[in-house]
């Protein structure tokens, strides 16, 4: 069984933390070729490659699992030393997290966190949890519930959105509302082609599914600013847009219609118990900011 200090395990893991065999090598104080060294023993002990040579270099399959395993063992011994009294190693962990939670609450959650160094996945709140799934990640901020073999879930509370843009906007595309015809024409912001928020509004809207120009925009401080400056129409999160909406720099297409996205905490059942003081700090931000 390979253990955390195993150097093999070790050095797979630096590679994939920091990209290169040669960023490895300095992490670890020791040199290139030994990195090498211990990665091709390792695949030759697993009769499987394990690292994909690009720029950055990237996990196989087997490998994303064996990182996954040295994260697990990682949180653990640094657990099990504090228990001890005894001096706790850095551990890192990887994370997955939809980019609006990141932008409005959960910095807050991460930031009381000492010893451990972040690694996060921004993807999709309905996707997040396929991190887990697959065994690259080891939590998730996500929209599904589940099921996640392995995986403990908190439910956190919604995140509301509101669909706006800014007056200009609203006068040129919608004077007569957000109609079907209407949300056609008018650009539309999306987060990336996995974004079906806007999509859902409209079908709350309206009951139809218009098929709008896209901006695609990957980014929640750009979204809003997209909006803000007339590029399109979007859904934000409350916490960003309320006040925008409460100086006017922000109009509702439709009043007092929004979509509550129910946000759930994900975690690997095996590394919970090292992940326990996040845990509640996560839940307690998301209690503080989420409705």
């Amino acid at each position: 069984m390979l253990m955390f200090t195993d150097p093999a395990l070790l050095a797979l893991h630096a590679v994939l933390r920091t990209g290169s065999f040669e960023a490895a090598a300095a992490a670890l104080n020791v040199s290139p070729p030994a990195v090498s060294q211990r990665i091709r023993k390792l695949e030759e002990k697993m009769g499987t490659p394990l690292v994909r040579r690009t720029t950055p270099c990237e996990a196989t399959e087997t490998g994303a699992r064996l990182y996954r395993h040295a994260e697990e063992m990682g949180l653990l011994s640094r657990a099990l030393a504090a228990d001890l009294g005894q001096p706790a190693a850095p551990a890192t962990l990887r994370l997955a997290v939809n980019a609006d939670s990141l932008a409005t609450w959960f910095i807050e959650a991460m930031a009381g966190v000492e010893g451990i160094s972040f690694d996060l996945v921004i993807d999709d709140e309905d996707h997040s949890a396929d991190w887990l799934r697959r065994g690259e990640v080891l939590a998730a901020i996500s929209a599904q519930p589940g099921p996640v073999q392995g995986c403990d879930v908190h439910p956190l509370g919604v995140l509301r959105y509101h669909a706006t843009c800014n007056a200009a906007f609203a006068a040129r595309y919608f004077p007569d509302g957000p109609t079907p015809e209407a949300l056609s024409r008018a650009p539309c912001l999306t987060f990336s082609i996995k974004d079906r928020l806007q999509i859902q509004w409209m079908e709350a809207a309206t009951g139809t599914t218009p098929a709008p120009p896209l901006h695609i925009m990957p980014a929640t401080t750009a979204f809003i600013d997209a909006a803000r400056s007339g590029l399109g129409w979007g859904m934000n999160p409350a916490p960003i847009a309320a006040p925008h909406l409460a100086s006017g720099a922000l109009r509702e297409l439709k009043p007092g219609l929004t979509i509550d996205r129910p946000l759930f905490w994900l975690v690997s059942r095996l590394a919970a118990p090292a992940l326990t003081d996040l845990t509640a700090r996560v839940k307690r931000a998301a209690a503080r900011h989420l409705a």
